[in-house]
């Protein structure tokens, strides 16, 4: 019986390892997607593929696994921040080398290692408010290894002056939360596909999001005609509806035009499927 808690927390870190390395493969496959790499091809990214999306996702399954394990029942303190930090940094590493020096994941590495991280403080036994909230106390901690140069999204928060990715955490996920969660399950209840489902989700993170990446790659054009035309499908009735999949079309044509691509957003619909997956999961691992 000694050993069952050291049982709990490798049976645990294998099943969130696995579980967000499947919410980043869910999220790429998904299609269609408008200015984003899917099923169809490399969107507005001319050095990105599906193959290396999916690839990058394996490659990170390592470091979900240890920000489960160092994480797993400890209270949010620096000491911890510090952790998660390195661990985060040299998966970033481990991503580039999968890539040959393309960055794939870069903000998913932020939002879900967050996540990963808040799932194991609490035990795997807390709600998807109860694991925002707790990687929300997780992102407001200073991390003083990090290091002090601006990535793109970055720099185009503070040049448009619009909250990022930092502050999205910070904020306990209020587009997941608010936005897409509750978006994803409407959409299941009125009897559509899981597809259009997570890409109703992917619309209700759109209508609001200051995507940095974005706006890094087409200034303030590029967010509203995301915003407007991401609002113009849920109008039309979502992307099960003949409408929306025709404004959907549209917005599509419109991001590949911009060579504008949502990737904040895509990370976190990669966020609100693994929550998703933690709030009905059934974990084999505990005990009953």
């Amino acid at each position: 019986m000694k050993l069952l808690p050291q049982m709990q927390v490798e049976g645990g870190a294998e099943w969130l390892a696995r579980t967000a390395t499947q919410s980043l493969i869910d999220e790429a496959r998904l299609s269609p997607k408008p200015g984003l790499v899917d099923s169809r091809g490399s969107g507005a990214h001319h050095d990105l593929t599906l193959a290396l999306m999916e690839r990058s996702a394996h490659a990170l399954t390592p470091t979900f696994h240890a920000l489960a394990q160092q994480s797993w029942q400890r209270p949010a303190d620096i000491a911890l921040r510090q952790t998660i930090g390195r661990l985060g940094r040299e998966g970033e590493q481990q991503m580039m080398a999968a890539t040959n020096g393309v960055n794939t994941h870069r903000g998913a590495i932020w939002a879900l290692g967050l996540l990963v991280s808040a799932v194991a403080m609490l035990g795997a036994s807390g709600t998807a408010r109860d694991i925002t909230a707790t990687a929300a106390s997780l992102a407001g901690l200073p991390d003083d290894a990090a290091p002090k140069v601006f990535s793109k999204g970055l720099r185009a928060s503070h040049r448009y002056r619009v909250p990022g990715a930092r502050e999205e955490a910070q904020q306990a996920f209020p587009h997941v939360m608010r936005l897409a969660l509750p978006q994803l399950r409407a959409s299941r209840q009125r009897g559509g596909s899981e597809a259009h489902a997570r890409l109703d989700a992917l619309m209700a993170i759109m209508t609001s999001l200051s995507d940095t990446c974005v706006l890094s790659r087409a200034g303030m054009e590029g967010l509203e005609t995301m915003q407007h035309g991401a609002r113009a499908v849920l109008h039309a009735g979502g992307t099960a509806s003949l409408a929306g999949q025709r404004a959907l079309a549209a917005l599509d044509r419109q991001m590949l035009a911009l060579n504008a691509s949502p990737g904040g957003a895509a990370d976190l619909l990669a966020a609100t499927l693994f929550l998703d997956r933690i709030d009905a999961r059934s974990a084999p691992y505990l005990p009953n």
